[in-house]
């Protein structure tokens, strides 16, 4: 029904294959996008280049944004290489162990500050560098979760680092519309992943997210790699500023 076919699409976010960031580019390459992959560092490296091989990654770099400079050589090898871009996927965030598992009123101010910039800040700055390469327009897209609008225990001071989040794909929207880009969150429910795990007692929470759902079942990478290749698609260029959940229901459950 549509295609990506020549579209060029960054993927910010893969650290295994249980990555959102990977059920998305997944997608996206199956419908015919070429594809760009970042791993953190080199510990990481051995875990995300096979799923870059796998995806025939054209483009394959370390990103870390809390160190100067990276990002800006990666949007300049993808200029240099693609002299374009269509699609940005953002699929990071950080929290220092010890604030994200405390109380959101003793977060400290270094561990807030830093859970916002890598988290939240991080995608503005390469919105503003995917910009001026999306010359016919483009999708950026981020992920958030529910426990920005309401308090989920043991998310923590994630939720209003999310809640910021959401509110930066908002005023983005509006922004980058005239420009013909797109910006969404995809906000899927519970998912185990990696970056997951660090969720104290995040199996209670999966449990409970299930039983909760109407349709009693989990999001899964691919779900959510299906309706990112959506928005990606020209026939999704009308759509922009949402948070869409992509959560079995699980949301509308009071």
């Amino acid at each position: 029904m549509f295609s990506l076919a020549g579209q060029k699409a960054l993927i910010v976010g893969i650290a295994n294959d249980q990555s959102i960031a990977y059920g998305c580019a997944r997608a996206m390459r199956q419908m015919g996008a070429d594809i760009a992959v970042t791993y953190l560092n080199e510990k990481a490296e051995r875990f995300v280049r096979p799923i870059a091989e796998e995806l025939e990654a054209e483009i394959f770099m370390p990103l870390d944004v809390s160190r100067p400079g990276e990002l800006e050589a990666l949007y300049a090898e993808i200029g240099s290489k693609w002299g374009r871009l269509d699609t940005l996927l953002h699929s990071i965030a950080f929290c220092p162990k010890e604030d994200l598992h405390g109380r959101v009123v003793d977060c400290s101010s270094e561990g807030f500050g830093l859970a916002m910039d890598i988290s939240v800040h991080s995608f503005l700055r390469m919105i503003r560098l995917a910009e001026p390469l999306m010359h016919e327009g483009g999708t950026c897209m981020t992920v958030s979760f529910y426990g920005s609008e309401k308090v989920v225990e043991h998310y923590n001071v994630m939720g209003p680092v999310k809640a910021a989040l959401e509110s930066v794909v908002r005023y983005a929207a509006a922004e980058m519309g005239p420009k013909g880009i797109s910006v969404h969150a995809l906000s899927p429910g519970p998912l185990k992943t990696r970056a997951a795990s660090g969720i104290a007692e995040f199996d209670d929470l999966l449990n409970a997210a299930a039983a909760r759902a109407p349709t009693h079942m989990l999001a899964t990478i691919d779900d959510v790699g299906a309706y990112a290749a959506f928005l990606a698609s020209r026939e999704a260029f009308n759509v922009t500023g949402g948070v869409h959940p992509i959560d079995g229901g699980y949301s509308i459950v009071g």
